[in-house]
């Protein structure tokens, strides 16, 4: 069954009316109604796109047919399988994650997994230098050293958002949401300069300033501007035999590019089609005008 990792374009999938309508009749209606209800299309396309890519997971990697799939969410809003599956299929876990061009999706047979994509983008209205003042209680002494030794502003955006995916990787792993200490987690990164496309593994984490051998991360750059980390670690109470889990790294999997054909390639609709979708979709603009008069 191995590791899965998956990224859609959303940003650049221009739906046409009979691909949105078919996208919409492969989600839980439940679901169908909250995407239709985002203001901004990039938004809506994102989200549709992250549950097309955990059904499309269910269906060829579990073999569940894609109109039996049940999915729900945690109190925190993280996806899972209600499903009764074999016991084989038990610790299959998954996590999608969608922010900038991208939607994307990491799964693991064995291993807790979460994942998390930035963009890097100039922050709104403000400068950088006043946004990391913003951000300040975000990272530790060490991280902000690491992040302003970059040698131009942007670099250090960059940087910031390749820090901002690691951590957010590894609370969506936990399942820990709002209110959890950023500094209570440390991240060492390694290499600082990475290149597209390919995968990482040497970056470590410190967790009340303890190295954290249960953990592994990997990065990749999709292009220039996104970075995503995935978070690998032991279920609780799977896997006790591994003295850690590098023992049972996944070989290093790179982001495949679906297509829209690629993402609906197992559909089964589990809904009528709905015209008005359509509509509601038109009458959408793409994204927010940005605030934003700053040069990079």
């Amino acid at each position: 069954m191995g590791s899965v990792r998956w990224a859609f374009p959303c940003a650049a999938w221009r739906p046409c009316r009979e691909e949105w309508l078919l996208a919409a009749r492969l989600v839980q209606p439940e679901e169908k109604d909250r995407i239709g209800q985002f203001v901004f299309a990039r938004d809506a396309k994102a989200a549709l796109a992250g549950r097309l890519l955990i059904r499309k997971l269910i269906a060829e990697k579990l073999c569940i047919p894609w109109n039996e799939i049940q999915l729900q969410r945690t109190s925190k809003g993280k996806p899972f399988l209600a499903n009764n599956v074999f016991s084989i299929y038990s610790n299959y876990n998954f996590n999608v994650s969608h922010q900038g061009d991208y939607a994307v999706l990491a799964a693991e047979p064995e291993l807790q997994v979460g994942i998390d994509i930035m963009k890097t983008d100039l922050p709104g209205s403000s400068s950088i230098p006043n946004f990391f003042r913003i951000m300040k209680r975000q990272f530790t002494e060490t991280e902000w050293g690491v992040i302003k030794s970059m040698s131009n502003e942007w670099m250090q955006l960059d940087m910031f958002h390749r820090h901002w995916a690691l951590k957010e990787s590894f609370l969506k792993a936990v399942g820990v949401g709002i209110g959890f200490n950023l500094q209570r987690i440390e991240f060492n990164v390694s290499p600082l300069q990475l290149e597209i496309g390919k995968v990482y593994k040497e970056t470590k984490m410190l967790l009340d300033g303890d190295k954290e051998e249960e953990w592994m991360f990997e990065e990749t750059r999709l292009d220039d501007h996104h970075h995503v980390a995935v978070a690998l670690g032991k279920q609780e109470g799977f896997g006790q035999k591994h003295s850690d889990v590098c023992s049972m790294e996944p070989n290093q999997p790179q982001f495949t590019l679906l297509t829209f054909e690629d993402l609906v390639a197992s559909g089964i609709p589990v809904a009528p089609e709905d015209s008005a979708y359509w509509d509601n979709f038109c009458c959408k603009q793409e994204s927010p005008v940005k605030q934003n008069s700053h040069s990079r």
